[in-house]
């Protein structure tokens, strides 16, 4: 992939041009050859059974939070169908306990997202959700006074950042 800039339209900024090429190229499927009764290679009037992936069945998920009260903290099967369903009700689990945190006095949460990643089974070429991150943010409004610490932590802050912004025009 290359990527040029140039100007568009006469304009001052500068837009991205992208020119994208197929990683491998689409080529025409092999000719399927099948049975005189119109199957591929199964006897007649038999049904075709699915295998079962091995890689799916013995996949096995487990948290990795310091969070005691979420779901599998031990390792557990997820079946692929479901795990979209699973893994993200999992991350609500840890969005739920952000949301008690941000409620505690002197906190207050900022924001909270999941991502989800999928991947292919190397196996059998079904996409799965591979897992979840929960990404959250708190403030910490002020510091209580029973923690003195969290005080002199902000009375250092406050020494430190002091005079590092200033406008030099007023």
């Amino acid at each position: 992939m290359s990527l040029s800039i140039s100007a568009v339209g006469g304009y001052e900024t500068f837009y991205p041009i992208y020119n994208a090429n197929p990683v491998s190229p689409v080529s025409g499927a092999d000719k399927v050859t099948r049975g005189s009764e119109g199957t591929a290679g199964a006897e007649p009037g038999k049904k075709v059974e699915k295998s079962e992936c091995q890689t799916c069945k013995n996949r096995k998920y487990v948290d990795g939070s310091n969070e005691g009260n979420v779901s599998f903290k031990t390792p557990g099967h997820i079946d692929p169908g479901s795990s979209a369903a699973k893994v993200m009700a999992h991350e609500q689990e840890h969005v739920a306990n952000a949301v008690a945190e941000g409620s505690k006095p002197n906190n207050e949460l900022v924001s909270a997202s999941v991502s989800l990643q999928t991947a292919v089974c190397p196996e059998c070429g079904r996409v799965y959700v591979s897992g979840g991150v929960t990404h959250t943010v708190m403030r910490i409004s002020k510091p209580s006074a029973s923690n003195p610490y969290a005080k002199l932590q902000q009375d250092m802050n406050r020494n430190l950042l002091a005079g590092m912004n200033f406008d030099k025009t007023a």
